[in-house]
């Protein structure tokens, strides 16, 4: 048997003494036809990567107008303009929240069905997304390959030191309609969102009470199980809350990380930083007063 000149790339055309070697060069032929020279990428026919190159790899990029964030295709770009106008395609038939993605959707449904598909095989964790059982195996690897190149603070995802850069630039792309106020993350906007409308979504099994933000019921919850996991290396004092367990340790380190910019005096928590600067506020108050009379 003989391979079609039309098919291969060779200049005579090949003939083979079996039929299965005829069969595994036409197969290899194909192979590299549906393979795209860029990337690498293979398809199962050969028009897909023609597509494919005109679609990634033209030269033509796919930029959101708004933050800037560039894309693959063009259908991305449309997904990813969503963010920005809140529009939202599909909704949840249990309590009729919406989504702008169909992913998002299944994730959320799962909220009400309990199911979490994906388990960590180091600890046994279960999740609801994909997202999160990757974030929890970078917590196991302890890699973190995302470098900072203003501070070179590292961290584990992506995602998490595009959030860092922002404390860097300045930049707040999440705006409250109702009063303006500006966030670097969008998890900050949502939170700030819930002091306007006063909705408390999650709710104590045990006793009823209920709160804006799921790490609130987290945390309350605590306070039937009597649970406490963060131990004290020094003292062996245990805490139900890490940010506790870190405050505390501060007593044995004597570190003061937080200063007031008005006199200069430092503290060990922030929540006495706040009450100070709040004194110096009082006393500019009052002295707009004075200087009025």
């Amino acid at each position: 048997p003989s391979c079609v000149k039309s098919e291969c790339d060779q200049e005579e055309i090949q003939t083979f003494a079996l039929k299965t070697d005829l069969q595994r060069h036409v197969n290899l032929i194909k192979k590299r036809l549906s393979e795209c020279h860029f990337c690498k990428k293979h398809y199962n026919s050969t028009c897909k990567p023609k597509a494919h190159v005109r679609l990634c790899h033209s030269g033509k990029s796919n930029t959101c107008p708004v933050c800037g964030k560039t894309v693959k295709l063009k259908v991305d770009l449309s997904k990813h303009m969503m963010i920005h106008t809140g529009e939202k395609l599909s909704c949840c038939g249990d309590c009729e929240k919406s989504f702008n993605r169909k992913w998002a959707l299944a994730a959320h449904i799962q909220i009400h069905t309990g199911e979490k598909t994906f388990n960590c095989a180091d600890c046994g964790k279960s999740f609801n997304l994909k997202g999160k059982l990757r974030k929890l195996k970078h917590t196991h690897t302890g890699e973190k390959s995302f470098s900072c190149g203003d501070c070179g603070k590292s961290f584990n995802q992506k995602g998490a030191l595009i959030k860092h850069i922002r404390t860097h630039t300045g930049e707040k792309l999440f705006s409250c309609d109702d009063c303006g106020k500006s966030f670097h993350l969008k998890g900050n906007l949502k939170k700030h969102e819930l002091t306007h409308t006063g909705e408390k979504r999650f709710s104590c099994d045990d006793c009823g009470k209920r709160f804006k933000r799921r790490e609130n019921l987290t945390t309350h919850i605590l306070t039937h199980t009597g649970n406490k996991q963060f131990i004290c290396g020094d003292c062996g004092k245990s805490f139900s809350q890490k940010g506790n367990l870190s405050r505390h340790i501060l007593t044995h380190t004597g570190e003061k990380p937080f200063s007031c910019g008005d006199c200069g005096k430092s503290f060990s928590q922030k929540g006495t930083l706040t009450s100070n600067s709040l004194i110096h506020e009082k006393n500019i108050h009052n002295r707009g007063k004075w200087d009025e009379n």
